[in-house]
């Protein structure tokens, strides 16, 4: 290999076996590596950004950092992820799709084909079982495997009578071993996609709209404005910055985005706090620091991590890949500028 590519690879294969060795030895000393990780230094700021990807039950201790601490502003932030292209259906309830199929007017022969797109996240005892209703009348049931399939039936009137079709998963079951979970991407009726993404709610147990999410999301930096929206945050303090779609680094994709975002929004930034989990903490703020390139103060508050949730293993297994990808980030990825 010669040329300047050639030059890449001679330099990047030794540090890929460097920040491996280094990584298995710092995780071996984990109270003081953990503690390095998950660093917390706030600063005097007016925006609070909160990384969209934590999970559910940390948006509750950022809601309390924001209402607590005279904010003027949220940002959200998380790429256009390829694990939204298909609905998490995690709990017993009503995916209800709004086809908006009233303007098509009725054909000669009244015969149509609707399928859902759907898979479960695991199959034998962990196989998901859902119904299909069209207009509140039952149809037909299936139960799903982990193969992504399309499950169909026929319609024998107007596509313009459909006002709703809902799938309701009806056996969530959760062990040790396995969560069973439903997963649906879209209805194709005859040869119409129509996606869960701004088509559809979601009910959790019943139909009242008190347990409703608007599945009005692209990425998760939307669905993270959702959840802050659902707590109490006004819609007008709480601004989704998603990032482009990729499936590494994303850290940086997200950052990168916020960095174009601040560039052209106008608004006045005293300092910036980032909300961030764990051990994930430090690679965020080196991240932000070096992206933002000293332009603002940036902060980082690192929120504690479940240590009921985390056990053995797991734990030092999650511990090195942080070490490696902060290494990662911190040697390679980001002053090889990659990124622009």
């Amino acid at each position: 290999m010669t040329g300047k590519s050639g030059k890449k690879y001679i330099i990047i294969i030794p540090a890929a076996i460097f920040l491996l060795a280094a990584s298995v030895i710092l995780a071996a000393l984990i109270p003081a590596t953990r503690e390095f990780l998950s660093i917390s230094s706030k600063v005097d700021a007016n925006v609070l950004v909160i990384e969209g990807w934590l999970p559910r039950d940390y948006f509750e201790m950022a809601y309390k950092e924001f209402t607590n601490n005279n904010y003027d502003l949220i940002l959200t932030t998380g790429i256009k992820s390829p694990d939204l292209d298909f609905c998490q259906v995690a709990m017993n309830g009503y995916l209800i799709f709004y086809p908006g199929l009233k303007n098509i007017p009725p054909g000669p022969l009244e015969k149509h084909s609707i399928e859902v797109l759907a898979h479960s996240e695991m199959g034998g005892k962990y196989a998901t079982h859902f119904s299909v209703f069209i207009n509140d009348s039952l149809i037909t049931a299936f139960t799903a495997d982990e193969k992504k399939r399309k499950y169909g039936i026929t319609w024998n009137k107007p596509l313009a009578a459909i006002d709703s079709v809902m799938i309701c998963f009806d056996n969530d079951y959760v062990d040790s071993l396995g969560d069973r979970n439903l997963y649906i991407k879209n209805l194709i009726i005859d040869e119409i996609i129509i996606p869960y993404q701004f088509n559809s709610v979601f009910d959790a147990g019943k139909i009242d709209s008190k347990n409703r999410v608007v599945n009005n999301y692209s990425s998760i930096a939307e669905v993270a404005r959702n959840i802050l929206i659902g707590l109490g945050v006004p819609p007008s303090m709480v601004i989704a910055v998603p990032g482009e779609r990729t499936r590494v680094n994303r850290t940086l994709a997200s950052v990168v985005a916020l960095s174009g975002w601040l560039k052209t929004s106008g608004k006045e930034i005293r300092g910036i706090n980032i909300v961030s989990r764990g051990i994930h903490s430090r690679r965020t703020w080196v991240t932000y620091k070096n992206i933002l390139n000293k332009s603002y103060r940036i902060g980082i508050i690192s929120l504690p991590e479940s240590s009921d949730k985390i056990h053995g293993n797991k734990k030092f297994d999650d511990l090195a890949i942080e070490i490696l990808s902060y290494l990662y980030y911190r040697i390679i990825l980001i002053p090889s500028g990659l990124f622009n």
